[in-house]
């Protein structure tokens, strides 16, 4: 009987494809497309009212809109109602504007324990500081393409 270790891993991976439970991946697509689509409709709403009670343009309702989202999202996160919808709504709730406040939220309601400053303070961004990076890197790349593009007369 050949006990290698390649043999041992592979009938450990089919053991374990056996007891792992079946994920409904169309039930959660549905989900996450109808959940995400409300938190849009939501935003698509607020952004109406700024623009109808404030006089705010299409082109400068833009940040009012996503800091009231984020407030509100941090608002939900607090008082403990947002880890329910995010555990209905999976990716619908991540995608959006909204998971990056409750990433934030989420890290300071964690380590407030620790005192506002190394608690709060120190860990409030952790998650949320490599999402920063990553969107103003993207930014920079695809506004250096499209640069290029329109210098090259492409677009």
């Amino acid at each position: 009987m050949n006990h290698s270790p390649t043999t041992s891993k592979n009938n450990y991976k089919q053991i374990a494809q056996k007891k792992d439970p079946k994920r409904p991946l169309v039930k959660n697509c549905i989900r996450a497309f109808l959940i995400g689509g409300a938190i849009c409709t939501i935003g698509q709403c607020i952004s109406f009212f700024y623009m109808y009670f404030f006089n705010f343009t299409e082109q400068t309702v833009g940040n009012p809109t996503t800091a009231t989202l984020i407030f509100l999202t941090m608002l939900l996160t607090g008082f403990g109602f947002y880890d329910d919808i995010a555990q209905f709504a999976g990716a619908g709730t991540a995608v959006p504007v909204t998971g990056f406040g409750n990433a934030v939220i989420s890290a300071a309601i964690e380590h407030r324990s620790e005192g506002f400053v190394q608690g709060v303070g120190g860990n409030m961004f952790k998650l949320a500081g490599s999402v920063i990076l990553f969107g103003v890197f993207s930014a920079f790349v695809l506004a250096l393409i499209k640069t290029i593009l329109l210098e090259l007369g492409v677009i």
